[in-house]
């Protein structure tokens, strides 16, 4: 039995490289690649059957949490496991509320990645030791959840890359939204953060791990 699979991710060199690595895998036939959203519509439409999808979640225009909750009523049966640059407890809780199947970083080994897509295959969902405590941290103490917790998943993009950074502009342009839309979600971070300012909010991201 041979598992569809299709490899989402905006930078071609680390897409090939999984592809790769699931190239070894007897059990896995990537019958597409996508750069962004748009292109992963377009496989999905012409490999309708695909069974499992290997994607990245910062991905232009449309983010990958966005992207599991839209196929996950779309597409129930469809399996996605995350490889991500971002650290497991930064993103895995959510992308696992939203839908995922596994999460994986990409700095795991090869053999980690084989791993996760057989668990995944199996029907299992793949948690690494990092993600079982952050799942267990977040499952019964809502009062002391952190304050970058409390924002929904376009708020805590649009927190990192202010974090990062980024100009409006540029935001506005990562997120495929208006400069206008992003002011409004700046305003809302700030206000259930309780900061005043970005140099705040920078401080509290870098304090707390949310950007290098």
């Amino acid at each position: 039995m041979v598992t569809r699979t299709i490899v989402v991710d905006d930078h071609a060199i680390v897409r090939r490289g999984i592809v790769q690595i699931l190239s070894e895998h007897p059990g896995v036939q990537v019958v597409a690649e996508a750069g962004d959203y748009a292109e992963l519509r377009a496989a999905l439409r012409e490999h309708p059957d695909v069974e499992l999808l290997v994607m990245d979640i910062g991905l232009p225009g449309k983010n990958g949490i966005e992207i599991l909750k839209t196929l996950a009523e779309e597409m129930p049966k469809l399996r996605v496991l995350i490889v991500s640059q971002y650290p497991e407890d930064q993103y895995a809780v959510r992308a696992f509320r939203a839908g995922a199947a596994g999460y994986l970083n990409k700095a795991s080994a090869p053999e980690k990645l084989i791993e996760a897509v057989d668990h995944v295959i199996a029907g299992r969902k793949f948690v690494t030791p990092e993600i079982a405590q952050a799942l267990i941290e977040n499952l019964h103490a809502p009062e002391h959840t952190a304050p970058h917790e409390r924002l929904s998943d376009r708020e805590f993009q649009t927190l990192k890359l202010i974090a990062s950074g980024k100009r409006l502009s540029e935001i506005a342009e990562a997120l495929a939204l208006s400069p206008k839309t992003v002011s409004v979600y700046r305003a809302r971070i700030l206000e259930k953060m309780a900061l005043s300012s970005n140099a705040e909010l920078t401080h509290y991201a870098i304090k707390n791990g949310l950007v290098e």
